[in-house]
């Protein structure tokens, strides 16, 4: 594992500093407590203290995401966030008046990406910035498998963003949070006072024509407040912007987008695949999502 993310992951038992020591497998991540975490064969390492509440997205909801997400579809989110992310690192190393690329103790810059699924958010952010590392953190260990994979500066762990996050405090230049749970207080102790914390969420008109014909899950329409509610107290919100795109699916890609998402688990799978054999193609879908870009309240 690239020791410069190491360098910022703490024990998730004792909070003490990591260091990856050689096993006779793929290698462990130990404190001085003597605390060990294994670093599995695809590549994660299991940072949870304790067993996970829920297993996170199954190796099905994976695999349909990183179909869907490798034809294009979601790439406008990949690139919104780039150029959030490079505009907020630009703004902690003016903060702290460093050298482009360093960040506050003289390191490259990290960017977290908190419920990252297969990575491939994170790797379209550390793609637009060269001088940074990055890690995904998730629940799901067939999303890590994957994440892990996702880019050569990207490593990943398996973290339950309810519980304490295994970072040290104030390390992190970047976090992203994509259509997954947050942690205000959490997020607030790892993220550089100069840092910022990137939000995405579907807006009230996200694959709306898709909810009626196939039944799936609405947008919660007081998503945006809901957000607030759970950040507030931690963090400022200082920009905010909506997405769009009109995307033309076959049936198939249609239903792998329903597969990848939370409706997964609350439809039919026969049912669905009739809804879905009735609609005309091209299958007309509006994908709208709201970045919101929020900055911590003073320590």
């Amino acid at each position: 594992m690239d020791p410069r993310i190491v360098d910022r992951l703490r024990c998730p038992v004792c909070a003490e500093p990591l260091a990856e020591v050689a096993t006779g497998g793929a290698g462990a991540l130990r404190c001085p407590r003597r605390h060990s975490f294994d670093v599995a064969r695809q590549g994660y390492v299991n940072l949870l203290a304790g067993r996970a509440p829920h297993a996170g997205d199954t190796a099905e909801m994976v695999a349909a995401r990183a179909d869907f997400l490798s034809a294009g579809h979601y790439d406008l989110i990949s690139a919104a966030l780039a150029a959030a992310a490079t505009e907020a690192v630009d703004g902690v190393t003016a903060a702290r008046r460093l050298p482009a690329g360093a960040h506050a103790d003289g390191t490259y810059p990290l960017v977290v990406d908190a419920g990252a699924g297969t990575g491939r958010h994170l790797a379209a952010v550390l793609a637009a910035l060269p001088d940074a590392v990055g890690l995904a953190l998730d629940v799901s260990k067939p999303a890590l498998r994957r994440a892990a994979r996702a880019h050569p500066r990207a490593a990943a762990a398996l973290a339950d963003t309810w519980q304490r996050l295994p970072l040290a405090d104030a390390g992190t230049a970047v976090l992203l949070n994509v259509f997954a749970p947050r942690n205000g207080a959490e997020f607030h102790r790892v993220l550089d006072p100069a840092g910022s914390l990137l939000v995405v969420t579907p807006a009230a008109d996200h694959l709306a024509e898709l909810v009626g014909a196939l039944g799936l899950l609405r947008v919660d329409p007081a998503k945006a407040d809901r957000v607030a509610e759970s950040l507030g107290g931690h963090f400022t919100e200082v920009a905010a912007a909506e997405h769009r795109r009109e995307l033309a699916l076959t049936g198939p890609e249609v239903a792998t987008l329903v597969g990848m998402g939370p409706s997964a688990w609350h439809t039919d799978p026969p049912g669905l695949a009739a809804r879905v054999a009735g609609l005309a193609e091209p299958v007309r879908v509006t994908v709208a999502v709201r970045l919101t870009v929020w900055r911590p309240t003073p320590r």
